[in-house]
C-alpha cells in the first residue's frame, strides 16, 4: 500500500509536472530523464509529514532498486535523501505499478556492485563524485 497522506508537489514546476504526467500515464509520458529511464520515489517529508514525489534514474536489480543522491554533484545532499533517512518506509512508482520499499544505504561491495549497475544506465555518477567532495550516497529499496 504506498505511502498514505497529504501529497505536497515540488516547488520547482519541472519536476511537478514530470511527477504529474508519469502518474497520469502510467509512466507512458515523464518516464525518462534525459533519454534515461525513471522512477517516482515516494518519500515522507521529515519536517512536513507530507507525501513528496522525485522523478529518479531508474536502477533496478531482481526485486530491489537503487537510486543514487547525486544531485548532479552539489555539494549537499538532496531534500529526498534526507526525508529517507529520517523515514526509510517509502513508495517507488516503476510505469503503472507502485509498491513499497524499505530503504537502506550500501557501503563497501555492495554499494560498488550498485554504483556500476547504476553507471551502465547513467555514466555521469562517476563525473558527480569527482564534482563534490561529500561521498555520494547509494540507497538500495527491497520490497517491504
Amino acid at each position: 500500500m504506498p505511502l498514505s497522506g497529504e501529497y505536497e508537489p515540488s516547488p520547482w514546476e519541472p519536476i511537478a509536472t514530470q511527477v504529474d504526467q508519469y502518474e497520469a500515464t502510467g509512466g507512458v509520458e515523464g518516464g525518462t530523464m534525459q533519454g534515461a529511464p525513471c522512477i517516482i520515489l515516494h518519500t515522507r517529508g521529515r519536517r512536513s509529514g507530507r507525501i513528496r514525489k522525485t522523478p529518479l534514474i531508474r536502477v533496478q536489480h531482481g526485486d530491489s532498486y537503487a537510486v543514487v543522491a547525486s544531485m548532479g554533484g552539489a555539494p549537499d545532499h538532496p531534500v529526498w535523501y534526507l526525508n529517507l533517512v529520517a523515514d526509510r518506509m517509502v513508495s517507488l512508482q516503476d510505469g503503472p505499478d507502485v509498491s513499497d520499499y524499505v530503504a537502506r544505504t550500501v557501503s563497501g561491495d555492495e554499494k560498488s556492485t550498485w554504483w556500476e549497475r547504476a553507471k551502465q544506465v547513467w555514466p555521469s555518477y562517476d563525473d558527480y563524485q569527482a564534482a563534490t567532495e561529500r561521498e555520494i550516497p547509494v540507497v538500495v529499496l527491497d520490497p517491504a
